[in-house]
């Protein structure tokens, strides 16, 4: 109630208001859900997110799956390798931002820097701070940042499924791929409903590491809906803008995941 709720109820108040976070609040009914409407910076943060949650989550439900199937056998150096990718799970995400800068920055980032050394200078891009590939490489700042942590859940799951299964599925007949379809993947449905649901809501409140790399510019165009709530909020003082975004962003985020357990509960 007092950590969850009552932060959520007070955000939705304020959303009803023009408050420049001094003096009182003055109640102005639905005129920031209609100023939303005709915000191309809000449709644009919204179009940003969008993207990066579609390739985030992509990448991240299929290949943290697949990738924790490899890391589950018993290989050479398979401690090292589960340490070395759940490394950037321990790192803050505003350093994330750092290193990435570093990496995809116009001017001195490296991955530019070597395209022009090789010869390739016509594939050198705007990575991050442009208008197009910005929310790209969120998505795969972020999917790097998470990929170890969902990895070690989808690990978790798979220790939890008896050898006897899966080796009188063997027994009978199937083959590796036949094994994961129709045996692993159904009985790990509530670890891949808990991967998705973090999935969900992480991509919806990233934050440090586009206020990092790309600090929302030019001119709002490479916000998200977090961030653009936040620019609204703090730096422009408008309070009561400010909460209809992120009342809009929680409820977006919230209707995400009731249809994902709506569908999941049909497909079990």
């Amino acid at each position: 109630m007092i950590f969850i709720i009552a932060p959520i109820a007070i955000a939705i108040g304020y959303s009803f208001t023009r408050y420049s976070g001094i003096g009182r609040a003055r109640f102005i009914g639905l005129s920031n859900y209609v100023r939303l409407i005709h915000d191309p910076f809000f449709w644009k943060s919204g179009a940003n997110t969008i993207i990066i949650f579609v390739v985030a989550s992509v990448l991240l439900m299929i290949l943290s799956f697949f990738i924790a199937l490899l890391l589950n056998n018993k290989l050479r150096f398979i401690d090292l390798s589960k340490s070395l990718i759940f490394s950037p799970a321990i790192i803050a995400p505003i350093i994330v931002g750092i290193i990435w800068v570093y990496i995809l920055d116009p001017k001195v980032g490296i991955i530019n820097g070597l395209l022009k050394a090789i010869g390739l200078r016509g594939w050198a891009k705007q990575w991050i701070g442009g208008t197009v590939l910005s929310p790209y490489s969120i998505a795969i700042i972020y999917f790097w940042q998470q990929l170890g942590y969902l990895v070690t859940i989808f690990i978790a799951g798979l220790k939890m499924i008896p050898e006897e299964v899966l080796e009188a599925a063997q027994i009978d007949g199937a083959t590796g791929w036949q094994r994961v379809r129709y045996v692993v993947i159904p009985m790990m449905r509530s670890t891949i409903s808990t991967v998705a649901v973090l999935i969900i809501t992480g991509i919806f409140k990233i934050f440090e590491i586009v206020q990092q790399t790309t600090g929302g510019g030019p001119n709002h165009l490479s916000e998200t809906l977090v961030t653009y709530s936040y620019s609204m909020t703090f730096t422009s003082s408008d309070y009561g803008y400010g909460m209809s975004i992120a009342s809009v962003t929680f409820l977006i985020s919230l209707a995400l995941t009731g249809l994902y357990f709506i569908f999941g509960r049909k497909g079990e």
